[in-house]
């Protein structure tokens, strides 16, 4: 009896195999890569908060500015291109908010290049745009033209004279439901078209 006893103590005293062991630290790793996860997530987020700050993609929907963009076009605007003392510049292809609306009710965002700023005579005659006198050479537009007529006009402080290049169907400045562009309705400028890869590359 006393040497079975001497067996069960041993056996007693024994400690259980390793593997049935629970995993030390298993929880808390677990707990570390998840907030790393959350980390990581929030890091990207605020990244790209930052980004869309200074730029904003769109999408182009019409044909108004060919052969320059073209519909489904995939653009980038430098939103802040005009914020920081940058000053709007003749030949700038800008998207701005118009009193057109769209499909759904909201005020309709239009791409232009702009023609006239500010204290410029816009004038359209003999199928081509003259400003402050001058005939302009427009390699851009689709046809090489502009048709039809219009008397000198000054453009005001604060506002635009814009253009579509495709000038026989756009919507632009020569209408008065568009007319003068005030500033502070300029969304952006064009510097970037992504898609398609064909034609990606800076815009001017």
């Amino acid at each position: 009896m006393r040497y079975e006893n001497e067996i069960v103590g041993r056996e007693a005293d024994e400690k259980p195999p390793e593997e049935w062991k629970p995993a030390s630290g298993s929880k808390s790793h677990v707990g570390k890569s998840a907030l790393l996860l959350l980390r990581d997530i929030g890091i990207a987020i605020g990244v790209i908060i930052l980004v869309l700050q200074f730029v904003k993609p769109t999408i182009v929907f019409e044909h108004s500015m060919e052969d320059t963009l073209h519909p489904d076009d995939y653009v980038f605007l430098a939103r802040q291109a005009y914020t920081f003392g940058g000053e709007v510049e003749h030949g700038d292809i800008v998207v701005f908010e118009s009193v057109l609306m769209d499909v759904h009710g909201s005020n309709k965002n239009l791409i232009k290049r702009v023609i006239g700023i500010p204290g410029d005579i816009i004038s359209i005659k003999d199928d081509a745009v003259y400003r402050n006198g001058e005939r302009l050479v427009e390699p851009y537009t689709k046809d090489g033209r502009t048709s039809g007529e219009m008397e000198p006009i000054t453009v005001p402080n604060g506002a635009y004279f814009v253009m579509g290049d495709n000038r026989e169907v756009s919507t632009d400045s020569r209408n008065e439901l568009v007319g003068f562009v005030p500033r502070d309705k300029i969304i952006g400028k064009v510097i970037f078209r992504l898609f398609p890869v064909s034609r990606a590359g800076r815009i001017s």
